[in-house]
């Protein structure tokens, strides 16, 4: 007599066990073991350099979660460079050189995605091999303002539909095809815009990270089976910066009211205005920003993604790495 078809609701509670889960979970310490005998090429003081405001990042950090990271990582490009190589011998192929390993960091605002990127960008850089190691953000990619406020965007901004797709998916199409010295827009934080006619140019680097809130954001298939490109389809390796939601508020509120002491001050600053006001109304001012643009953008877009990625980084109360998890080959 066979048994009765489980109900979906059990399915769905058993997928959230190890035996069903897609990833191998590790707490931080046992994640730490893995770097084996990488030796640490950053110093305290470039690592000071590479972290965002308010990012408490320090050595033993990087010594703990990144070296092991970055091994992985390097293993992956070993591991892309012999398939892409096998592949031109089964197919006869000759004179094609490899394109750059593509790495997609995703996550919410003031999670450390920046920093993430950042510290990877250096310590792959310095490996035996000395890769060439690009970054790249999706802010360049951002509509300008006067677009935003033409197609009264303003208050998506950082949503998917504030970003031009399009461009990000020529941008990414030219780096996988090889081809020389990509242009990618540049944006200022400070005045809030793209800056206009301003390009950093990546020229077919090794690596290229490629980091964005919204970067692992999927789409609705059309019914045609017509190829339209997503933006992840051109990562080689993904990873997502996670944290409770709760904490990561905590985070950007405090990076806010940071800001209204430093960068908000610079007269050219769009969010001068923010340094004007007293202490309880800039508090007003953060809590609004988040309620009713970050986090509404995390829980309608950024999150949903998070199942999505190949690694993810959980951090805890005090900004550092919790647990990691690695998607099972």
């Amino acid at each position: 007599m066979t048994s009765a078809p489980q109900p979906a609701e059990a399915f769905e509670v058993g997928m959230t066990s190890e035996r069903y889960s897609p990833y191998h979970h590790f707490t931080a310490d046992e994640w730490a073991k893995f770097r084996a005998d990488t030796p640490l090429t950053l110093k305290a003081e470039e690592i000071a350099r590479l972290r965002s405001l308010d990012d408490p990042i320090n050595i033993d950090e990087v010594r703990r979660i990144y070296l092991s990271l970055s091994r992985l990582l390097s293993s992956h490009v070993e591991a892309s460079h012999l398939l892409f190589q096998q592949r031109n011998r089964f197919l006869s192929l000759s004179d094609i050189n490899k394109t750059p390993f593509i790495i997609g960091i995703a996550g919410s605002v003031a999670v450390g995605k920046s920093t993430t990127a950042r510290i990877l960008k250096e310590l792959l850089a310095r490996w035996p091999s000395s890769p060439k190691v690009d970054l790249i953000t999706t802010d360049g990619f951002l509509y300008p303002n006067a677009v935003l406020q033409r197609e009264n965007l303003m208050e998506r901004k950082g949503f998917p539909e504030s970003y031009d797709v399009g461009a990000i998916l020529r941008f990414l199409s030219a780096i996988k095809a090889g081809e020389p010295n990509v242009p990618a827009p540049r944006y200022s934080h400070l005045t809030y815009d793209v800056l206009a006619d301003e390009h950093t140019l990546v020229d077919r680097p090794d690596i290229l990270i490629f980091e964005g809130i919204n970067v692992l954001q999927s789409r609705t298939l059309p019914a045609d089976g017509k190829i339209i490109p997503i933006v992840s389809d051109f990562f080689d390796f993904s990873i997502y910066i996670d944290a409770d939601e709760d904490q990561i508020h905590s985070w950007y509120v405090q990076r806010f009211m940071k800001l209204r002491e430093t960068a908000f001050r610079d007269p050219t600053s769009f969010f001068k205005k923010y340094a004007a006001i007293d202490t309880n109304d800039a508090l007003a001012m953060a809590e609004n920003l988040w309620q009713n643009i970050n986090l509404k953008n995390l829980r309608q877009n950024i999150l949903p993604t998070r199942p999505r990625a190949d690694l993810i980084l959980r951090k805890g109360r005090d900004h550092f790495i919790e647990t990691v998890s690695l998607r099972k080959l």
